[in-house]
């Protein structure tokens, strides 16, 4: 996989990913869990929505 996600927008998603996170284990909704997405993303510098749209940051 060649890496497609830039240092601002790894840095982004990292933050939103554990805001979600830590907003689910705090009694938010189930959804919130979905900040594993964006966590993941950024910690392999790849997403496959991207890669399908043609996009690179």
């Amino acid at each position: 996989m060649e890496k497609n996600i830039g240092k601002t927008d790894r840095i982004v998603r990292a933050v939103v990913g554990v805001a979600l996170i830590l907003w689910a284990l705090t009694g938010g909704p189930v959804w919130a869990w979905i900040g594993i997405v964006p966590l993941a993303t950024a910690g392999i510098s790849f997403c496959p929505a991207y890669k399908l749209l043609g996009m690179h940051t």
